[in-house]
């Protein structure tokens, strides 16, 4: 309960778990961005951990000294980078024994069906695309090494995608963070990035939804 307790306390307020993180000094700071970036990316178990919302407000105390911005955004490079491709290596030896235990909840046939439908449409690209979607992003790395896409192509696109995204929410969060009406609503805007980040699988699942219910009723 007290660590389901600190993700929801992390997904409401990233500036208060960030700035306790930072008190207890750099190695503890860093340590903390790398952990949840990497955890989220490289681990399909949690999918629901806040990346974006984290780059941005880890980009925002940037702004006010509380991170070096260049190893600020060397230490998201890292996770985000090295998490997808642990998470492909995850894929690739124990994929289809994890998804048949049906242990991961997050991990629902409509969820995957999704994922699958956005790798088979994007193929390689849906490695960079995923990026930028909440839980697509953890599952493309996972069914990418399940389904057999080439180490070599994976990590081509891993690179570039971890890069553009962490250094996208990142610098956001360094150059609009300190705005004072941001400040204010510090909270809304996170809320605000949460929300526009999963609209997509949002609007995904409702018409996959009202998809089958229609296929249903024509088949009647």
């Amino acid at each position: 309960m007290g660590f389901v307790n600190f993700i929801v306390e992390l997904l409401k307020d990233p500036r208060t778990a960030i700035a306790s993180a930072i008190a207890a000094g750099p190695v503890v700071a860093y340590g903390f961005v790398f952990l949840i970036i990497f955890i989220e990316t490289g681990v399909v178990f949690f999918p629901f951990l806040p990346g974006d919302s984290l780059l941005f407000a880890s980009g925002f105390f940037a702004h006010n000294g509380g991170f070096n911005i260049f190893m600020l955004l060397g230490i998201a490079w890292a996770a985000a980078i090295l998490g997808d491709q642990c998470n492909f290596m995850i894929g690739h030896f124990f994929g289809k024994r994890i998804v048949a235990s049906g242990k991961v909840k997050a991990m629902t046939p409509e969820r995957v069906k999704k994922t699958e439908d956005f790798l088979d449409k994007w193929g390689h690209l849906a490695v960079f695309l995923g990026r930028f979607f909440p839980f697509i992003r953890t599952f493309v790395p996972f069914l990418s090494g399940m389904g057999g896409m080439h180490w070599r192509n994976f990590v081509i696109f891993n690179i570039l995608g971890g890069i553009t995204w962490s250094t996208l929410f990142t610098l956001l969060g360094y150059f609009f963070g300190g705005i004072p009406a941001v400040q204010k609503h510090f909270e809304l805007v996170i809320v605000g990035i949460i929300l526009v980040s999963v609209i997509p699988a949002v609007v995904g699942a409702l018409k996959a939804k009202f998809g089958k219910k229609a296929e249903g009723e024509a088949a009647e």
